[in-house]
């Protein structure tokens, strides 16, 4: 912890500096917080802008002590990131039958968090670095950082449907 922000260490293993921004937000679960909400050892999820290793925040939610990613982390089958190692290209759930890469609208703001945090409490983990909202009115989140999944694709409820 330092003033401006923090470090985390992801699930696996990379190092990303979090900047906290003047608009940045705290939660601890679901009820407001301040930064120094957010402890050595604490499980987070970051929401903000991304370049290299470095997220400016938006939102910081500290995770409740009940274990509140590590179930969903085993569920998902979370698979850390090697470097240099492909994976076999795969899906699960339901993938939309018309879905082409690169199609739909960005999206930002509160729908975009929405996304992003129902796609990272599936598949924690990676990096978000966008959020499309497809033709049919659901989203594509589009994950960085691990091997698979690439695609979160979230209903408009912000219920994760699949990934490949």
């Amino acid at each position: 912890m330092s003033t401006s922000g923090f470090t985390l260490t992801t699930s696996a293993g990379q190092q990303v500096t979090i900047k906290e921004a003047s608009s940045t937000t705290y939660l601890k679960g679901t009820s407001s917080a301040s930064a120094s909400a957010v402890t050595k050892g604490e499980t987070v999820l970051v929401l903000g802008t991304t370049s290299g290793t470095t997220i400016t925040a938006t939102q910081v939610t500290v995770e409740p002590n009940d274990g509140g990613g590590t179930a969903a982390s085993t569920a998902a089958g979370v698979v850390p990131f090697t470097r240099g190692a492909p994976s076999a290209a795969k899906s699960v759930g339901q993938v939309p039958t018309n879905y082409t890469e690169g199609s739909g609208t960005i999206q930002s703001g509160t729908i975009a968090n929405k996304a992003t945090e129902a796609a990272l409490a599936a598949y924690p983990g990676g990096v978000v670095d966008r959020v499309v909202k497809l033709s049919n009115g659901e989203y594509e989140v589009h994950y960085i950082g691990v091997n698979w999944p690439h695609h979160i694709f979230v209903s408009q409820d912000y219920t994760v449907l699949g990934a490949s």
